[in-house]
């Protein structure tokens, strides 16, 4: 892993190939290897940049007082791809929808064309039941570290309320183990969770925000997975009629981490996507 210094702190991502950047986001308590089947059957020609965000599964804690609320972290994508001096970038997104809101909050100058995932949108942040069970774990004195020890129990993490909406195939034990590690292991990573989880969360703001997407120019795919109710099935259509260049798709048979799911049919459309002229 390499590792970058931004104004919140020291981010790690790794980098794959050379030529215009594609750079593959994860959601809460998951880092890079979320990508990790997808990865190997995307197409040669790009570099593919996978950050690990502080949003749980994070190795190396933020600085104390870094802000890490919902606009906190949008800007520490922006910061990130300054650092890296990333231009044309393919922003792929999934399960948080933080970086959705790079247009409205005018940071994303850097990013030319986005892939949309099942993710947060609109107002359903923190969405479900296992949104509202995080609420009251964060909330909760030794709340976070019960919710990872769960999480480790694959007949428990299979629930609506922990995992159970995210993959419709079983998620394996090493990811559960890696994911959750540094929320056992550190207070500092649990100190940062907690920030991003307690944060105010205005439906109508999020709302608006996502709606920003209007003004977002470059190509898009929204690459909805319909079988899934966490991220609700019209999400999918409605960011895709917000872009002026954007354009649908599905991934049938999947839930929200489609990539796990089906990651052949993942790769295929997100290739096809980056194969078209305007990505090169």
């Amino acid at each position: 892993m390499r590792a970058v210094q931004v104004s919140a702190g020291t981010i790690e991502y790794d980098t794959v190939g050379s030529g215009p950047p594609v750079v593959l986001l994860h959601g809460l308590l998951m880092d890079h290897t979320l990508w990790d089947r997808v990865l190997p059957l995307l197409p040669a020609g790009f570099t593919y940049v996978r950050p690990v965000l502080p949003l749980g599964a994070h190795r190396r804690p933020m600085r104390a007082d870094a802000d890490l609320t919902l606009p906190g972290m949008v800007r520490l994508v922006a910061d990130f791809l300054d650092v890296l001096g990333l231009d044309d970038v393919t922003l792929v997104h999934s399960d948080w929808g933080g970086a959705l809101f790079l247009t409205a909050h005018g940071l994303d100058r850097r990013v030319a064309r986005q892939v949309i995932l099942p993710c947060e949108a609109f107002g359903n942040f923190l969405p479900g039941l296992s949104g509202k069970m995080l609420s009251l774990a964060v909330r909760a004195p030794g709340g976070v570290r019960f919710a990872a020890r769960q999480l480790r129990v694959a007949r428990l993490r299979r629930l609506p309320m922990l995992l159970g909406q995210f993959t419709r195939r079983p998620l394996p034990d090493e990811l559960a183990h890696r994911w959750t590690e540094p929320l056992l292991r550190d207070p500092a990573v649990r100190r940062d969770f907690t920030a991003y989880c307690r944060g105010p969360f205005d439906e109508q703001k999020l709302t608006r925000d996502t709606e920003a997407l209007r003004r977002f120019s470059g190509d898009a795919l929204v690459l909805w997975s319909p079988d899934n109710s966490l991220m609700p099935p019209e999400h999918g259509p409605r960011l895709a009629a917000l872009l002026p260049a954007g354009r649908y798709a599905e991934v049938p048979g999947a839930y929200v981490l489609s990539m796990l799911d089906e990651p052949e049919a993942v790769a295929r459309e997100i290739g096809a996507f980056l194969a078209s002229p305007s990505a090169r």
